[in-house]
């Protein structure tokens, strides 16, 4: 299913690009102050800002299991693998926004909707 949304002007483009990839830094909060800010001003920018939040908040719940996993090892390896996702899929999703084109997380529980 695909939604109509507007060719995003080249500022929502960016905007779109630094919440993907401040997810990588900071976790949920760019993609959260961007939701807040944007989601009623601009489809394309609320739609990313949402599935970079809902992907942080999946990532959050991992490392969460990761940590208490740690105490039998396999946690690290998990948080480790976990970190790598992040980069690389926040990465994608960037380059996806930076041409305009809306990204789905994979493996993204979708939470805000």
């Amino acid at each position: 299913m695909t939604n109509l949304i507007p060719v995003p002007s080249a500022d929502e483009k960016n905007i779109a690009v630094i919440t993907h990839l401040g997810g990588t830094v900071f976790s949920v909060f760019p993609a959260l102050i961007v939701w807040l800010l944007k989601k009623d001003s601009s489809p394309f920018i609320g739609e990313q800002a949402r599935e970079a939040l809902n992907f942080q908040i999946t990532l959050l719940i991992g490392y969460a299991i990761s940590s208490i996993l740690m105490v039998i090892l396999i946690g690290f390896l998990m948080a480790g693998i976990l970190w790598i996702a992040n980069l690389i899929l926040c990465v994608l999703a960037a380059i996806a926004a930076s041409q305009g084109q809306e990204y789905r997380y994979p493996f993204t529980l979708r939470l805000i909707s």
